[in-house]
C-alpha cells in the first residue's frame, strides 16, 4: 500500500470527511510531508470505492456545490489494520538492527 493511500484511509477512519478535510488530515497526519493534489487525491478516493475500502458516506449543498463525504468500509478498516501491523512489524525489524550498529568515535560511519 502506498503512502497516500495508507494516510487516506487513516483520515477516514475516524469520521467521514470531504475531499479537502482528507486533504487537510493528510497533511496533518503526514506532519507536512504529504499534501494531496486534488486530482491525486479524487483518483485515489475513485480506486478505493472501487475497490470497496471506502464508500461514499452523504453528499452536501454548500454555496451551491455538491459536497461528497467519504467513509471508510469494514473492509477499508481491516486492510488499514493489517498495513498498520506489516508497518510496525518492518519499524521494529529496523530498531532491532540499529541497535545491533556499531558505535565509532565521532559519530562517523
Amino acid at each position: 500500500m502506498q503512502e497516500p493511500t495508507y494516510l487516506i484511509l487513516t483520515a477516514l477512519a475516524a469520521r467521514p470527511l470531504h475531499g479537502y478535510g482528507i486533504v487537510q488530515q493528510v497533511t496533518q497526519l503526514s506532519d507536512g510531508e504529504v499534501n494531496l493534489r486534488p486530482g491525486t487525491l479524487y483518483g485515489a478516493l475513485d480506486r478505493l470505492d472501487q475497490q470497496g475500502l471506502i464508500a461514499v458516506d452523504r453528499e452536501e449543498a454548500v454555496d451551491g456545490r455538491l459536497r461528497r463525504y467519504y467513509r471508510l468500509s469494514d473492509d477499508g478498516a481491516a486492510a488499514l489494520a493489517e498495513q498498520s501491523q506489516r508497518l510496525r512489524r518492518r519499524a521494529d525489524a529496523a530498531d532491532r538492527n540499529l541497535a545491533l550498529r556499531p558505535h565509532t568515535a565521532g559519530g562517523a560511519a
